[in-house]
C-alpha cells in the first residue's frame, strides 16, 4: 500500500493534521479560558449549537411547548468552532465540553444536565410527556434511544468525518463507515416498515433523538450524501423522516442555536417564541 502509515511507539498530538476541527480538538479536558455563561429569565437554560445533537433538545423543548407544557427556555449559542465549549462557565456545567448542556433553575437548584439522551429523559420525566412512565412501551422507547446513542458516533464521527470533513479522502475509513451507516439505515428501515414511529405507534423521545441524525441524513440536510448512500432504498426511513420534518415543533426547534444557512434558518439565541416566529416569517412562500 502506498503511503502506509506506521504508528510511532508513542503518539503525540499534531494540531496541523486534524482538518476542519484541528483548532479545537485536543487530547486533554478542562477549560482553556475564563468566561461566564449568560443567564436568562427562564428556569431552563440551554447552552448548545444546532448540530444534530443540539437539535435533539431544542426540538424536544418545542414539542413540549406545543403540548402545552410550561417548558419555556433560554437557548444560548455555543460556537464550537471558536472554542466556546472550553470556557470555564461551560466546563462547569459539562466537564466533557460537548454540546448540549442544560441547567434547570427550578426550585432554586440550578441543576446541570449533560449528554443529549440524559437531557431528553430528564425533560420527558419532568414534564410527563413523550416517554411512557413504565412497562413495555417505555422499554421500547429506551431501546431505540440507547440504539441511537451507540450508533450515531459511527455516522457522525465515522462516516461524516471521513466523507465530508477529513482533510484528505481515504478509501478504507470511508468504506468502513459507509458499510456501517448503510447497515444502520437498514435496521431503521425494517423497524419503520412495521411501525409509524421508531418505538411503535406513538411519537417519542426515540424519534426526537434519531431524526436529527438519520432524518437529516436521508433528507440531505447533512453531508450531501444521498446519492452516495442510495437513500432512496430506505423508503420507510424516508417516509418517517419527511413526516417528522413536517411537524411544526421540529421546524421551530431545528433552527434554534443556528448561525448559518438562510436568514429564515437562523435563531442563534432564543428567549421566547417570538424569536423563532420573526425568523420563520422571513421564509419565502
Amino acid at each position: 500500500m502506498e503511503n502506509q502509515y506506521t504508528p510511532p511507539k508513542v503518539w503525540t498530538h499534531d494540531a496541523e493534521s486534524g482538518g476542519k476541527w484541528a483548532s479545537v480538538n485536543r487530547p486533554t479536558s478542562g477549560a482553556t479560558h475564563e468566561k461566564k455563561l449568560p443567564v436568562g429569565d427562564h428556569a431552563l437554560q440551554l447552552h448548545s449549537l444546532a448540530t444534530p445533537n443540539g437539535q435533539k433538545i431544542t426540538i424536544m423543548l418545542e414539542e413540549l411547548l406545543a403540548l402545552g407544557k410550561d417548558a419555556e427556555y433560554d437557548a444560548f449559542l455555543i460556537n464550537i468552532g471558536e472554542g466556546d465549549q472550553f470556557s470555564s462557565g461551560f466546563v462547569e456545567i459539562n466537564p466533557n465540553s460537548k454540546i448540549p448542556a442544560l441547567v434547570d433553575k427550578a426550585n432554586g437548584s440550578a441543576e446541570p444536565i449533560f449528554e443529549s439522551a440524559s437531557i431528553l429523559v430528564y425533560l420527558a420525566e419532568k414534564f410527563g410527556a413523550l416517554l411512557p412512565e413504565s412497562g413495555v412501551k417505555r422499554t421500547q422507547v429506551m431501546n431505540w434511544l440507547f440504539w441511537l446513542h451507540g450508533s450515531a458516533p459511527y455516522l457522525g464521527g465515522g462516516f461524516g468525518h471521513f466523507y465530508a470533513y477529513a482533510p484528505e479522502k481515504f478509501e478504507y475509513p470511508i468504506n468502513r463507515f459507509t458499510m456501517e451507516t448503510k447497515r444502520q439505515l437498514d435496521v431503521l428501515n425494517k423497524q419503520l416498515a412495521k411501525h409509524e414511529f421508531l418505538a411503535g405507534d406513538e411519537f417519542s423521545i426515540a424519534d426526537i433523538a434519531t431524526w436529527p441524525w438519520y432524518g437529516n441524513l436521508v433528507l440531505g440536510n447533512v453531508y450531501d450524501a444521498q446519492e452516495f448512500l442510495q437513500v432512496e432504498e430506505y423508503t420507510h426511513v424516508l417516509r418517517w423522516a419527511k413526516a417528522i420534518e413536517a411537524r411544526p415543533a421540529v421546524q421551530r426547534g431545528r433552527i434554534v442555536n443556528r448561525s448559518w444557512g438562510e436568514p429564515w434558518e437562523q435563531v442563534p439565541n432564543r428567549h421566547s417564541a417570538a424569536d423563532i416566529d420573526k425568523v420563520l416569517a422571513l421564509k419565502p412562500e
